[in-house]
């Protein structure tokens, strides 16, 4: 038994799962230390309008990914090692028809910009700001490109060193500007998705000199885009994006301010553990999208079961989490948050789960629609399920209309999964 463990922490997944595990987790400390010194130099009016300002600048890159990371996961790893010439051709493809659409359509925030802030965002910033805003969307939509090609090819660590580092990079920049007493809005935006970014950009550049020649001679392939697949997919997680936020509108909608606290601590602390589940999918999506047979699928399906079991004991874990530990971490005001968050163990454990299904549907039998139908029955039924037992449960009826519609939701991907299978050859 004790030889088994060992051979399979040895696999080559298992160590790449503990890197990309280890490099996100390092990544949320960079988050969290930039987050406090900015606090601690920033007044809550300026750190409020930067919060603004970067939450667009977030929604914006992950609403103009187009579904393009599905379709790196789903093909990359297929044409890796085989034909370098319609390898670069699919990269550089995917790299031109999603920059084409994402600048065109920065070209129209950059036009509008300021009538959005006026009568919605009303952050009342320059329009130099809110240009500088919209230029940074490119920056990060490029790195999340370079990012999602390296991990479906395998060099984990090879990503984590250069994010990580460029991390730090950020993190002098930062330390510097606090020095020279520069910091600001329009600093902070530019060092985070601009600076950032170019930095990865610079870090990566050596020895990649072979590579940039074949995607400069690359030709461009409208087919390689396909775009059913990746709209399909966009469309899909835009949904689920959207059923995830019902549970705060709603509990926002129904005037529980304090409640909409102790609640956003608790997703907060539910989502940094989904941090692992991120890292394990990572690794093992390239692995369901160069299977073909059955064999190789109930073998990725005993090895994801093994793997998913990891983010399945943390949140177990949070259960028998003392009561007191949160109030000492959080202080006594957020006391309540650990009942919250025990209570939203059951839902995330079912998402967890369901991404063993989802896996599969996405990248072996590549038919996203499913994902689809699971996100507009989640979205249906965290509407519906908040709208009615929000007045009547206050900040625990998500956790019960989460646990349902998640269920929901994956019984979808389960007969789904099921039915492709069957159709798999032996």
């Amino acid at each position: 038994m004790k030889d088994k463990i060992l051979d399979f922490i040895k696999r080559k997944n298992s160590i790449d799962i503990l890197i990309n595990s280890a490099g996100n987790f390092i990544n949320v400390f960079f988050t969290a230390f930039l987050a406090l010194l900015m606090v601690r130099f920033m007044t809550p009016v300026e750190y409020g309008v930067l919060s603004v300002l970067f939450g667009v600048i977030y929604v914006m890159t992950n609403i103009l990914d187009f579904g393009v990371t599905a379709n790196i996961y789903s093909s990359l790893p297929n044409l890796i090692g085989k034909n370098r010439e319609e390898t670069f051709g699919f990269l550089k493809s995917n790299f031109f028809y999603q920059s084409s659409l994402s600048i065109s359509i920065l070209i129209l925030l950059f036009i509008f910009f300021p009538y959005i802030d006026k009568s919605f965002l009303k952050t009342g910033e320059s329009r130099f700001v809110l240009n500088i805003s919209a230029i940074s969307i490119i920056f990060l939509i490029w790195k999340n490109f370079i990012i999602n090609v390296l991990l479906a090819s395998k060099k984990i660590l090879q990503v984590n060193i250069i994010n990580n580092l460029s991390n730090l990079a950020i993190t002098i920049a930062l330390i510097t500007l606090i020095y020279l007493k520069a910091v600001s809005i329009v600093s902070m935006i530019f060092i985070f998705a601009i600076f950032g970014p170019l930095v990865f950009f610079l870090l990566l550049i050596p020895g990649k000199k072979d590579y940039l020649k074949l995607l400069i001679k690359a030709k461009i392939n409208k087919k390689d885009f396909k775009f059913k697949y990746s709209f399909t997919y966009f469309i899909s997680t835009q949904i689920f994006n959207l059923s995830s936020r019902v549970d705060l509108f709603m509990l926002s909608f129904y005037g529980f301010k304090v409640g909409l606290g102790l609640y956003g601590l608790s997703q907060k602390i539910m989502l940094t553990i989904l941090t692992t589940l991120a890292s394990i999918t990572q690794v093992l999506s390239p692995d369901y999208a160069r299977a073909k047979t059955k064999k190789d699928i109930m073998h990725i399906f005993k090895v994801s079961s093994i793997y998913f079991s990891i983010p399945v004991g943390i949140f177990l874990l949070v259960l028998i989490t003392p009561n007191n530990l949160f109030s000492l971490v959080f202080t006594n005001q957020y006391a309540e948050s650990a009942l919250i968050t025990k209570s939203l163990v059951l839902p995330f454990i079912i998402y967890t789960l369901s991404s063993i299904p989802a896996l599969f549907l996405l990248y072996t039998v590549k038919k996203p629609s499913y994902s689809l139908l699971s996100s507009l029955v989640c979205l249906i039924g965290m509407v519906i399920g908040c709208y009615i037992l929000i007045p009547k449960f206050g900040v625990y009826a998500p956790a019960y209309v989460l646990t349902v519609s998640l269920f929901l939701g994956t019984l979808v991907f389960i007969f789904a999964a099921i039915k492709e299978y069957g159709k798999l050859s032996k």
